[in-house]
């Protein structure tokens, strides 16, 4: 208040000093005088008021710079989150497996819970929640391809597992439970999603997969009486299995469509999300190795680590086999068909027949495990190669994937110029 004063006073002051200097030059000394004591007044105030003002400043600039340093420490955080969200479904997997092995007491107590039952039956529910019906309906100018996609995962595909068999390895469950996986239909998702990356047809892509998991069900138990049991010496109880497969994987698929169909507001949701689903399916599957896991982990702990390298290294040469496989199976029709002009020898139809055909589903063959109760010995050990099998062939794919996709724009550009 008093510096507000003063500032007033000097206005005045400072006119009237300056007429006073014109009318009187003589008197230097008054003019010096009276300037000086304002100045003297004026600077207290001002200095007074100049403090706190470079206080504030120093601390909003302190502010921003604590603001910048945590944007800069969030930079180097995007890519892994990126990548985190790319890759869920292995990382959810990997975590399941390495939390069944470093802390088996709470997967055990969950197994003793039955909450596997539960997960798969959520698993389910979710795919009948994302299933949508005009996707299916796309596809049928390419119904001769889908016929032959599901020829070629529940008929053609299983008798691979007669080679398996042959496998010596030791613990036998390995090699038992990697045959197991060829009579299984085709992925629920990562099939479709691949098929849209290589820029295939995606309507026949989901087609395949929806009906080879539904008739699956019904002829996974006769597959695997035909082609594992025999060879392993354990028969199967073929209706109590389909039962048990209809009641824990039909019967939450219908039910998730239902209510999909029952609620137009929430079948718009779970397509404005479904990546959220996707990753709430993905947990839900990883919960089933982390238990397994968890219960098997001492027999786990006895294999020695290049007998699983070599389960490994199965896993991926029969996926190899699968992809030769369903390429020479396309290739032939293309030709016998009339080449060109024929619906085996377009491009999308081929993208999609080949990945869907050649990949095998991780959550029903935990499913089967499941309900087989320990007839082909220790789940842990069956599902275990599975696993590594499943992300061997996503990865596998992705590479094929990308391989096309750098042929296809390398013949575009060959084309434009």
């Amino acid at each position: 208040m008093a510096g507000t004063i003063q500032t007033l006073i000097f206005t005045p002051l400072t006119t009237k000093s300056l007429f006073f200097r014109y009318r009187n030059p003589s008197s230097p000394p008054t003019y010096s005088i009276s300037l000086s004591r304002r100045r003297s007044l004026i600077s207290r105030p001002i200095r007074a008021c100049d403090v706190p003002n470079q206080k504030e400043g120093n601390g909003k600039r302190a502010k921003a710079d604590q603001v910048s340093k945590s944007a800069d420490g969030l930079l180097w955080a995007r890519p892994l989150l990126s990548f985190a969200s790319t890759n869920f479904l292995p990382l959810a997997l990997l975590g399941g497996v390495a939390l069944g092995l470093g802390c088996p007491s709470i997967g055990c107590l969950a197994d003793k819970y039955s909450l596997s039952k539960f997960s798969t039956f959520g698993i389910f529910i979710v795919s009948g929640l994302t299933l949508r019906s005009a996707d299916i309906g796309a596809a049928r100018e390419a119904w001769p391809v889908g016929l032959l996609g599901l020829i070629s995962i529940l008929l053609f595909t299983p008798y691979f597992s007669k080679i398996i068999l042959h496998l010596q390895l030791q613990p036998q469950e390995f090699v038992t439970g990697l045959a197991l996986f060829c009579c299984m239909p085709t992925t629920l998702s990562s099939g479709v999603a691949l098929t849209q990356l290589a820029g295939g047809n995606s309507a026949l892509a989901l087609a395949m997969t929806v009906i080879s998991n539904l008739l699956g069900i019904l002829i996974i138990p006769f597959s695997i009486s035909k082609f594992i049991a025999s060879g392993v010496g354990v028969s199967v109880p073929t209706k109590q299995l389909l039962k048990s497969l209809v009641l824990t994987l039909l019967v939450p698929l219908i039910l998730g469509k239902v209510v999909r169909e029952s609620f137009r507001g929430l079948a718009d949701f779970v397509d404005q999300n479904r990546k959220l689903f996707s990753q709430i399916s993905a947990v839900l599957l990883s919960l089933v190795p982390w238990m397994q896991v968890s219960r098997s982990r001492p027999l786990l702990l006895m294999v020695k680590p290049e007998v699983f390298l070599v389960a490994i290294g199965a896993g991926a040469v029969l996926h190899f086999i699968l992809l030769a496989f369903n390429i020479m199976v396309i290739k032939s029709l293309s030709t016998l068909s009339g080449g060109g002009q024929s619906v085996f020898a377009k491009e999308e139809n081929s993208i999609a027949f080949v990945l869907v055909a050649s990949q095998k589903t991780l959550p029903v063959m935990v499913a089967v495990v499941e309900k087989l109760g320990g007839a082909f010995g220790e789940s842990g050990l069956l599902v275990l190669p599975c696993v590594a099998a499943h992300l061997n062939q996503i990865i596998l794919d992705t590479f094929l994937v990308n391989f096309w996709a750098r042929n296809d724009n390398s013949s575009k550009k060959l084309k434009a110029s």
